[in-house]
């Protein structure tokens, strides 16, 4: 009977064991083991840190663009005929006057005799004339006559001649033979192409300069023109318009380069940096800009407080940019730059440098 009445109230008597033992440890004045607690979160962030000093650097207007030849110049016939000689290559230098084709004269030598003699019969038939009106034995009017027909004849000789010299087509200006149109053997009426003369030297890059930046450019500015293959000239702004193109609102500017050898090829893209002011900039990487709330660019440095190192949110202004570096101005000569953990720390936010921190 006890032993089932004990089965029957284990739970009960089991908890009044509990409370009893309990009751005692608070008798005894020790006090209970203590509740776990949340552990507080520290208020520090940890960074690492590094070192900038500001450095002289050119603040440049870049822009992309291409660059042209001086000059192309497409030579026409100024008479028909067949081209029996080209003697110069295509490639080749030709200065102004240079002969670069040559037509078969064809009939004109004999027109030419032939107008010769009618200029010597019109000379003697004048003369003639001029003679008997002094003597009285011919009318004035014989005499204007004779005189009109020397002049055609004297005209037609002189525009046979013109027509002779015109077959030889000579290079108006100097420069490049860059295509012979044409070739020995074609035939060519009056005003047809022969060749296209290209003159690039000097070059000039042409490039458009955005609305914003076009109080930074003047005529006479030094500028560096880098082409594709990473050869770099000094050239000299010679141009920039007045007004904007109204669809792109950008100001076309010209950039002379001398090209003495003229081994500089024209047709490619060019970028072109003109400097404009040298001012004193930091050089970071692009990873430690961010932006504020205001959506200002800026970067987030060390300072110190009377309670120890806070960061702080500098905004900054860009003004030039590599690869793997970008230039701001807006900072000390001398600043601590939260180079690493700055993902984690607000304006104001208590920091500590980590390891490997500076």
């Amino acid at each position: 009977m006890t032993r089932r009445w004990l089965r029957r109230n284990a739970g009960w008597l089991l908890m009044v064991a509990v409370v009893g033992l309990l009751a005692a440890w608070i008798a005894t004045g020790e006090p209970p083991p203590p509740e776990p607690s949340v552990v507080e979160r520290s208020d520090t962030v940890r960074v690492a840190l590094e070192t900038s000093r500001a450095e002289p650097i050119e603040r440049l207007v870049t822009a992309q663009g291409e660059i042209e030849p001086e000059q192309v110049v497409t030579v026409r016939a100024k008479t028909g005929g067949e081209v029996i000689e080209t003697p110069v290559d295509e490639g080749g230098v030709v200065e102004p006057g240079a002969l670069i084709a040559r037509l078969g004269l064809d009939d004109r030598e004999a027109r030419l005799s032939q107008a010769r003699a009618e200029l010597q019969r019109a000379q003697s038939n004048y003369a003639a004339a001029s003679r008997l009106a002094q003597g009285g034995f011919q009318a004035q009017l014989q005499v204007e006559r004779a005189r009109a027909e020397l002049e055609a004849a004297r005209a037609s000789v002189a525009a046979i001649e013109l027509d002779i010299r015109h077959t030889r087509i000579t290079a108006p200006i100097a420069g490049v033979l860059n295509t012979q149109i044409a070739r020995t053997g074609d035939y060519i009426a009056t005003g047809e192409p022969v060749a296209e003369i290209v003159e690039n030297d000097p070059l000039r890059a042409v490039v458009s300069i955005p609305q914003h930046r076009v109080s930074d450019v003047r005529e006479g500015q030094s500028a560096r023109v880098t082409f594709l293959d990473g050869e770099q000239r000094e050239g000299r702004v010679s141009y920039l318009s007045v007004t904007a193109d109204p669809a792109t609102r950008t100001f076309t500017a010209r950039v002379r380069v001398d090209n003495p050898e003229r081994s500089l090829p024209a047709g490619t893209s060019v970028t072109v940096e003109i400097p404009v002011e040298r001012v004193q900039a930091h050089g970071i990487s692009p990873a430690l800009i961010s932006q504020d709330e205001d959506g200002r660019l800026g970067v987030k440095v060390a300072v110190e407080g009377d309670d120890g190192l806070r960061a702080r949110f500098v905004p900054v202004e860009p003004v030039r940019a590599s690869a793997s570096r970008i230039w701001v101005t807006g900072l000390p000569e001398e600043v601590r730059l939260i180079s690493l953990g700055q993902g984690f720390v607000r304006d104001g936010d208590r920091i500590e440098v980590g390891e490997g921190g500076s």
